[in-house]
């Protein structure tokens, strides 16, 4: 199985940005469909954004960070990324990198019961 390591985390102030990073060992990224959930103090584990393996086509993302996060993945470097612009104090949470197997599927089917693999996460903070 495949294993992940975020990175890139940290504290920022509302309105600023950050870049999280996952690296993959024991396996090849491009294998899998990727994607990012968070989870915040004292909340369930919750979608953020998810890619196909291949990078193109359709992207998910979760309402409350459409048009603010971008994520990518560079299959050469078996990496995945997450632009993270105009931050919120309600973006505070530990981010973590996932993958959910060999296709994007539905918007539906990212849920957190649903992913194979995960990372052990990265923390962000985001000060008012």
């Amino acid at each position: 199985q495949v294993q992940l390591v975020e990175s890139g985390g940290g504290l920022v102030q509302a309105g600023g940005s950050l870049r999280l990073s996952c690296a993959a060992s024991g396996g090849t990224l491009s294998n899998y469909a990727m994607g990012w959930f968070r989870q915040a103090p004292g909340k369930e584990r919750e979608f953020v954004t998810a890619i196909r393996r291949n990078g193109g086509g359709t992207t998910y993302y979760a309402d409350s960070v459409k048009g603010r996060f971008t994520i990518s993945r560079d299959n050469a470097k078996n990496t995945v990324s997450l632009q993270m612009n105009m931050l919120k104090p309600e973006d505070t949470a530990v981010y973590y990198c996932v993958t959910r197997g060999w296709a994007l599927g539905y918007y539906s089917d990212w849920t957190a019961g649903g992913m194979d693999s995960w990372g052990k996460g990265t923390l962000v903070t985001v000060s008012s």
